[in-house]
């Protein structure tokens, strides 16, 4: 019954290509059917059929006798012979623009290129265009995407998270790192602003990737999420000296607790929660000194982590309530690089760093389209005209208040 039912879908989706096919030649001859030589006769006639040929489509492999043009008319710049060219099924192809478009999704999401043929043999009854060339042939597209990303406008940006991850791929230099931008436009949607190779997370790799941003539109930002590595502050304060920095939760919180011993984690913990969580800057600052008052004496490396600087990490108090989750943690940034560890764990590298980098683009940008909006996207406006927020709620300015 399977297998009726098979052969009807595909006899189904030949019949459709095939009347197609005739309609696009049809339509074709019409259009030129007044063009004539000095004997009167058509210039451009039917000529049969092209040899029947399999194409792989989602419904199943599907043989194709794609009807022929015989076009006699000739271009007056170069002399030669016009062709007429199907843009439903071109001469050298041999499977549909969705078969095409999945092979490097799949790819990406961790099938190797020699398992195309066995595993997509056995789904599409033919493996007819899936040799592991074509796969590598569609991958290299990736490289020239990247490239067009990385000249993209970014005046729309705001709200940047930064930060650096380690993917087990091979980068130009043995301690090279990828450096990851993330912003928030107007709309409150979030975007990939940039991801580049850098150095150790080094001043100079930071500084060169937010010049690079500034050129290609990036005004200061509101504010500036990140971890503790200095060389992405040194760098911001050299680029973008206006934006605020606010330091992110997720690895604070990690790093404090390196400095605790195990049966202090399970209170510091809470602690330290609290403050993040906390339903205004007062109270933030109370349960600072009292974590403070609590832990100081014994453990005073652990404290002077959230005493010395607590402007940046409770920096998100004075932007919108409705943003405080987005802006606490770089966490977003993290979790999408579980999909490229995934995929470089299952190849064991990617290749050239060119490769590689176009491969985790590609795998942030599938990425990009699950990320959740900003919530309160209509206070993102209101943030980069400047409006004044205390505690999440917004401030009425001076001029209007007078």
């Amino acid at each position: 019954m399977r297998f009726l039912i098979d052969e009807i879908v595909r006899e189904g989706a030949r019949r459709m290509l095939t009347v197609a096919l005739e309609a696009e030649v049809d339509q074709y001859i019409t259009e030129l059917g007044g063009q004539r030589d000095g004997a009167g006769r058509r210039l451009v006639v039917r000529n049969g059929r092209h040899r029947p040929r399999t194409v792989a489509l989602a419904a199943g492999p599907l043989e194709v006798a794609a009807p022929r043009v015989n076009d006699k008319r000739v271009d007056e710049t170069t002399g030669e012979r016009q062709r007429f060219s199907s843009k439903i099924l071109a001469p050298w192809c041999r499977k549909s623009p969705k078969i095409s478009e999945v092979l490097p999704l799949l790819y990406l999401h961790g099938l190797l290129s020699g398992d195309f043929v066995p595993v997509m043999e056995q789904f599409l009854g033919s493996s007819a265009g899936l040799s592991p060339a074509t796969v590598t042939r569609l991958t290299q597209q990736w490289t020239a995407d990247h490239a067009a990303f990385q000249r993209g406008d970014l005046a729309e940006s705001d709200y940047v998270s930064a930060d650096a991850v380690h993917p087990k791929i091979c980068l130009s230099q043995t301690h090279s790192c990828l450096l990851v931008l993330m912003g928030v436009r107007v709309d409150g949607a979030k975007e990939l602003i940039a991801i580049t190779g850098g150095l150790r997370e080094s001043t100079e790799s930071w500084a060169d990737l937010l010049r690079d941003c500034r050129r290609r539109g990036l005004c200061d930002p509101m504010l500036v999420v990140g971890d503790g590595v200095m060389g992405l502050w040194r760098a911001l304060a050299e680029v973008f000296p206006q934006a605020r920095h606010q330091r992110c939760w997720v690895h604070k919180t990690r790093n404090v607790s390196n400095s605790l011993p195990k049966s202090a984690l399970s209170g510091a913990k809470k602690a330290l929660q609290e403050i993040c969580n906390a339903e205004d800057r007062t109270h933030a600052e109370k349960v600072i000194e009292a974590f403070a008052k609590t832990y100081g004496a014994k453990f005073p490396k652990a404290v002077a982590k959230i005493t010395e600087d607590r402007d940046e990490p409770l920096a998100f108090y004075d932007f919108p309530a409705e943003h405080w989750i987005h802006l606490r943690t770089t966490n977003p940034i993290e979790s999408t690089f579980s999909t490229v560890r995934l995929r470089t764990e299952v190849t064991r590298g990617a290749g050239s760093p060119v490769a590689a980098l176009a491969m985790v683009f590609k795998l942030v940008e599938s990425a990009q389209g699950r990320w959740r909006a900003i919530t309160g996207a209509h206070l993102v406006s209101l943030v980069r005209a400047g409006a004044r927020f205390e505690n999440g709620v917004l401030v009425e300015r001076e001029e209007q208040a007078a």
